[in-house]
C-alpha cells in the first residue's frame, strides 16, 4: 500500500508541476512588469527543479509519471488567451495565476489525505509544491 499511494501521489504532483509550467509559459509573453516577469520566471524554475526530482523518484519506481489532463490543460489555455485578448494586463495575469495557485493547492491537499499511506519523501515534496503555489498566490496580490 506504501509503494501504490507513493507512485499516485508523485504522479499527482507530476501533473501539478507540469501544469503550473505550462499556465507561466501560456502568460509570460503578455507580462508587463519586469518585476512580475522575474517572479514568474523564478517560480517557473522553481517548478520545473521539483518536477526533476519527482521524476527521479518516479524513475526508481519505474513509472512514467502523468501529465495534466488534455480538457484541463485546454481549459486553462482558453480561459487564459480569452481573457488576456479581452484584458491585456498584468492584474488579468496575477488573477489568472492566483485561480490556478488555489485550484492546485486544493488538488494536492486532497491527494496528500486521499494517498495517506504514501512515503515521508513524496508527502514531503507535495508539502513543498503546495508552499510554492501558496507563495506565488501571495506574490500575485501586489499585481491584482
Amino acid at each position: 500500500m506504501i509503494e501504490q499511494d507513493t507512485v499516485k501521489l508523485l504522479r499527482e504532483c507530476d501533473a501539478g508541476v507540469k501544469m503550473g509550467v505550462s499556465s507561466i509559459d501560456d502568460v509570460l509573453g503578455y507580462v508587463r512588469a519586469h518585476d512580475l516577469k522575474t517572479l514568474l520566471e523564478q517560480c517557473k524554475r522553481e517548478h520545473e527543479k521539483l518536477g526533476g526530482e519527482i521524476q527521479t523518484l518516479l524513475d526508481r519506481y519505474r513509472d512514467e509519471g502523468k501529465d495534466p489532463s488534455p480538457i484541463a490543460q485546454r481549459m486553462s489555455w482558453l480561459k487564459a488567451n480569452v481573457m488576456l485578448v479581452m484584458h491585456e494586463s498584468d492584474k488579468t495575469i496575477a488573477d489568472l495565476m492566483t485561480d490556478g495557485c488555489n485550484m492546485g493547492v486544493k488538488s494536492l491537499n486532497r491527494y496528500l489525505n486521499q494517498y495517506e499511506a504514501a512515503d515521508e519523501v513524496s508527502k514531503d515534496i507535495t508539502k513543498r509544491l503546495i508552499n510554492l503555489e501558496e507563495k506565488l498566490a501571495v506574490d500575485m496580490r501586489d499585481y491584482l
